[in-house]
């Protein structure tokens, strides 16, 4: 009996949680990077309103 059958049953049952968690990793990552983007985008087209509303007023 070689060190790898001792040992495979553990990795293999560890593997899929690694997996799991990479991808739940960049998911959120991703949602993260997302939501920021649209915050700076909402700001800067809220910061353009503005600034076009008080154009108007004048």
């Amino acid at each position: 009996m070689t060190m790898w059958d001792s040992i495979w049953p553990y990795i293999a049952a560890i593997i899929p949680t690694i997996v799991v968690a990479v991808l739940f990793y960049f998911l959120m990552k991703t949602i993260l990077e997302g939501d920021r983007r649209e915050r700076i985008a909402q700001s800067q087209f809220e910061s353009e309103q503005k600034n076009s509303s008080e154009d108007e007023k004048r």
